[in-house]
């Protein structure tokens, strides 16, 4: 089996795979090498027909705080070639999450912030712990939820999306579930049973089915296509360029104030 730097990853006898982010010391934020390890794993575990079911889950204190701030930092230092690769690679993580045909169910704990809430919206299935907070916090930093935001809405609706999409407020399990983000939130001593639900109709039903099904599932919601993607990344790079990111990345690396807060 591959060894991931920034993964965690075991595949039971069942055929059920379990990934988790392992960057607890840095809540789990996506830097470069975790978007390759993630696109890895969607391109091949995600790929195999011998895999039922993938289970995302995040070690440590929370699930995921986003993007690695670091490295957005850089994004905002170099070119443009280079930030529109970068966006792309983030972009192309989703995308391979949420295109592959395996079911990917999240296991959500802690905190999903910014592209935390992009990745539990292309699981096909999240479950949370009760308590677990969320917020799409790009805004706060003079940034915007760009290349998670087609699969936000798509799961939102473009309304529910609204309600949170700009303000970086954070809320609550039970908002989170009211806008589909997680399917149901339990308490922590009833995860593993809630995941195991999950997982369980995965094993007595045909795979290639399933991913059949969950390719028609695709097509006939909301699309999400190359057109779409596309802009999502220019608009990722076009906001890195910007004044409000360098400013609002560097206040929040100097735990100082941005200057339009409060």
């Amino acid at each position: 089996m591959t060894q991931y730097e920034t993964l965690d990853v075991n595949i039971d006898a069942r055929g059920v795979a379990s990934i988790a982010m392992n960057r607890p010391d840095k809540r789990n934020a996506l830097s470069a090498q975790m978007m390759n390890d993630l696109t890895h794993v969607a391109n091949s575990i995600g790929t195999s027909p011998q895999t039922r079911a993938i289970v995302l889950s995040g070690k440590g204190d929370i699930f995921c705080a986003g993007g690695d701030l670091n490295w957005m930092k850089e994004q905002i230092a170099a070119d443009r070639d280079t930030r529109i690769a970068e966006a792309s690679r983030l972009s192309g993580m989703l995308n391979a999450l949420n295109t592959m045909p395996t079911p990917l169910i999240g296991r959500l704990h802690g905190a999903a912030l910014g592209g935390g809430v992009g990745m539990a919206c292309v699981c096909d299935v999240a479950i949370a712990e009760t308590g677990t907070k969320f917020g799409l916090t790009e805004t706060r930093l003079g940034l915007v939820p760009a290349t998670i935001g087609p699969y936000v809405v798509a799961r939102m609706g473009e309304g529910p999306a609204r309600r949170v999409f700009m303000s970086s407020r954070i809320f609550e399990t039970e908002e989170a579930q009211a806008l589909g983000i997680v399917a149901k939130h339990v308490d922590r001593s009833k995860m593993d049973d809630a995941i195991e639900a999950e997982i369980e109709p995965y094993l007595n039903v045909a795979p290639g089915a399933v991913g059949t099904a969950k390719a028609l599932a695709r097509s006939l919601g909301p699309t999400i296509d190359p057109k779409e993607i596309e802009h999502s990344i220019a608009q990722l790079a076009d906001t890195w360029e910007g004044e409000e990111a360098s400013h609002g990345l560097e206040a929040f690396l100097s735990k100082t104030k941005p200057r339009w807060s409060t």
